[in-house]
């Protein structure tokens, strides 16, 4: 080991904690991902589909960094199918599907026929357009035709992108259906046997892989006559537990391994070498060595070790799947020439003592070596660190907070309102399905935030009936209120507020948006599940926001949902917010709509801070407090118009039809029309300012 490599090593360390790789990170990364597992997995079974889902990859593992810019890889596993190894495995009433494998396919790979549902029979003849027939008779479930039917599916859904076994149409994303093989298969049998009596992997992991499901992903090979009809044989939940059975050493030296691909390695061959091949560089390099070398001081010996293995593979031609015995991992991925001079490269680089490490450009990190040089990190050092793992520890937040608005609320009340059946006995039953999950200790938390979303939107929905009738709204309704208050900074306080203020309490509303002021500091960041900003995800956005740096007295994540009210919670929402639940004035507005801005536009969603100012105005012109009325009105102008808040503005046109309103009430219809024609700018059709433009304009002409 040459002299330099032990403080190289710990430079190296320290380096990667700076750039977001220590290990609060990493952690943080995992509890968030295996959060938003298991809040999908509440999702789709609430929503009566029988799927489990699962992220795996880089950023469910936490060894990934800011500059590396790791998709999210997530699997659905789709639970409908019986998936049979042996004739005595068929099901009755089940979709059987019998894994076929010869010596046409290549190991990994299977052919699926499909089995009859209530005899043990091949069945004869195509159903549908997801079945072949192979020249034997045989029919056959395509994998190509199921990710076409997929990917029809979710047509309007965005850009619906493929790439191997994934067909995905939101960005940075990675999305598999899958369906999960729950036999013994021999492949992870011999596999067992062969890891058995060594330091890794561990005895209760190899104990865990025998029960893991593996997944059978929609992806043929490539030089297979039946590659639109094979399917892969994928052991994730396996090598998600090799992965979560690192050390941070071992995790570090990973992600430099996929620093030096990126930097370098991609400078010689593309992207033809991927994150899973430095993974299984990782499983054998791990395999193969003492556990007592994996520590900090050892790094840049261990990568060099790594690198090693790599040249070894490179050198015969093949990189061997670390579990499925016979697959090799560059066929179709490197040929020949790039490989011999990736080879040239690596034995250049370990002859170099490593040196290349200090031109990796991503995340400076070639940059941050070269300037700590061998002294220890100073108190900017740590203060920049700190800065960091909370920028990114917000973001997360952040961005599991979007999804569970995206993906849940959003889709359940789109879907919901979809329906013939009554809403709110809907939403009834949903949440009784959700306490049954709420018993389970790895389920609960997810459960019970689930809960209380879904328990706002029933309370006010309840809340809306009685006003319509004109019934008095009683102190239990707003009592449970309190229960849901805990969502976020603001948004379930607005909403009671606004329930006061249209049943005529409103000293108590007031007392509730004085409550919102206190909490609502300026580092609070607004969370929207139907519109994106650019920039919105920028860690510099999150440097500043830690909650405990602002005298406020509270400790609540710095986040305020925007303001949603469906159409059955009109009677608890101000009456000009009725004109966004109809925006359109023509039905050609409407078949300009998106799929996603279907989701929303038959409701009202409103940004936290404006609705604040708003609510403000028209409770204090209710009690007619007039300096306070104008004080509202002028800080509701003021947050509009200042270009520092619009990172938090994300329904911009509603905003400024609550201003042109205030206008409007105040009787100065000139500018009332200004701030409508301002909303019309951003979008001139499905939006609510053209029945007040044109309803100030016959106020002005009479």
């Amino acid at each position: 080991m040459p002299d330099h490599f032990t403080t190289l090593s710990i430079r190296m360390s320290e380096a990667l904690d700076d750039s977001g790789a220590g290990q609060y990170t990493v952690m943080e990364r995992r509890r968030t991902f295996m959060w938003r597992e298991r809040m999908m997995m509440i999702h789709f079974q609430v929503l009566g589909d029988n799927f489990e889902c699962f992220h795996f990859g880089s950023q469910s593992e936490g060894t990934t960094t800011p500059g590396l810019q790791s998709d999210i890889d997530f699997l659905v596993s789709q639970n409908d199918e019986n998936i049979m190894k042996f004739w005595g495995d068929w099901e009755a009433g089940m979709r059987n599907l019998l894994m076929l494998h010869d010596d046409i396919n290549t190991p990994q790979q299977y052919l699926l026929q499909l089995i009859r549902e209530y005899t043990p029979e091949p069945e004869t003849r195509l159903l549908n357009d997801l079945y072949v027939r192979k020249d034997t008779e045989q029919v056959l479930f395509s994998s190509e035709r199921w990710k076409q039917d997929i990917e029809f599916r979710y047509k309007d859904s965005g850009e619906v992108t493929k790439c191997g076994p994934s067909v995905c149409w939101l960005p940075n994303w990675d999305m598999v259906y899958a369906m999960p093989v729950r036999k013994p298969l021999p492949e992870i049998q011999h596999w067992i046997d062969r890891c058995k009596g060594r330091y890794w992997p561990p005895v209760q992991l190899l104990d865990a892989a025998q029960v893991a499901p593996c997944f059978l992903v929609p992806a043929g090979h490539s030089d297979s006559d039946y590659k639109r009809e094979e399917w892969r044989l994928s052991p994730n939940l396996i090598e998600r537990m090799l992965m979560f059975s690192f050390n941070m050493t071992q995790i570090k030296c990973y992600i430099v391994l996929k620093l030096i691909n990126k930097s370098l390695f991609a400078k010689i061959v593309g992207d033809s070498i991927t994150s899973f091949h430095c993974k299984t560089i990782m499983f054998y390099s791990i395999e193969r060595t003492h556990p007592s070398l994996w520590f900090e001081h050892h790094l840049m010996v261990l990568l060099r070790f790594c690198l090693h293995v790599l040249k070894k593979w490179l050198r015969m031609g093949r990189l061997p799947h670390y579990i499925i015995e016979g697959v090799n991992l560059l066929d179709g991925k490197l040929a020949k020439k790039k490989q011999r001079r990736l080879l040239v490269f690596i034995d250049s680089m370990i002859r170099n003592n490593l040196h290349d490490v200090f031109y990796i450009g991503i995340d400076n990190l070639g940059c941050r070596l070269r300037a700590r040089s061998a002294l220890r990190i100073g108190q900017d050092g740590e203060l920049g660190r700190a800065c960091l793992r909370n920028s990114m520890s917000l973001l997360l937040k952040f961005e599991c907070l979007n999804v569970f608005l995206q993906f849940i609320m959003e889709v359940i009340t789109y879907r919901l309102k979809k329906t013939n059946t009554n809403f709110e006995k809907t939403i009834q039953y949903k949440l009784r399905n959700l306490l049954e999950y709420s018993t389970n200790v790895r389920y609960k938390p997810v459960a019970l935030e689930y809960i209380e979303h879904l328990y706002a939107l029933q309370n006010s929905m309840q809340s809306s009936h009685c006003l319509r009738l004109r019934n008095v709204v009683h102190n239990e309704t707003v009592r449970r209120f309190q229960y849901s208050l805990k969502t976020d900074v603001a948004s379930s306080r607005l909403k009671l507020a606004s329930l006061l203020y249209a049943s005529g309490h409103l000293h108590s509303a007031v007392r509730v948006l004085e409550d919102v002021e206190k909490r609502y500091h300026s580092k609070v960041k607004t969370v929207c599940s139907c519109r994106d900003i650019k920039g919105d995800r920028d860690l510099l956005v999150f440097a500043s926001m830690k909650s405990d740096n602002c005298d406020n007295g509270f400790n609540e994540p710095p986040f305020a949902l925007c303001v949603k009210f469906v159409r059955q919670e009109a009677y608890c929402a101000p009456y000009i917010l009725w004109f966004e639940m109809n925006r359109n004035i023509t039905e050609e507005e409407v078949a300009q709509r998106t799929h996603s801005q279907n989701r929303f536009m038959d409701c009202a969603e409103v940004d936290a801070r404006p609705f604040v100012h708003y609510l403000q105005y028209v409770t204090y012109r209710g009690l007619g407090e007039r300096g306070k009325q104008l004080h509202a009105m002028g800080e509701l102008e003021s947050y509009i118009c200042d270009p520092i808040n619009q990172i938090n503005l994300y329904h911009d046109e509603t905003s400024l039809n609550l201003l042109g309103h205030c206008y409007e009430m105040e009787g100065d219809y000139e500018r009332a029309l200004h701030y409508y024609e301002e909303s019309l700018s951003w979008f001139d059709t499905n939006n609510a300012a053209n029945w007040h433009v044109q309803r100030v304009q016959r106020l002005i002409s009479s």
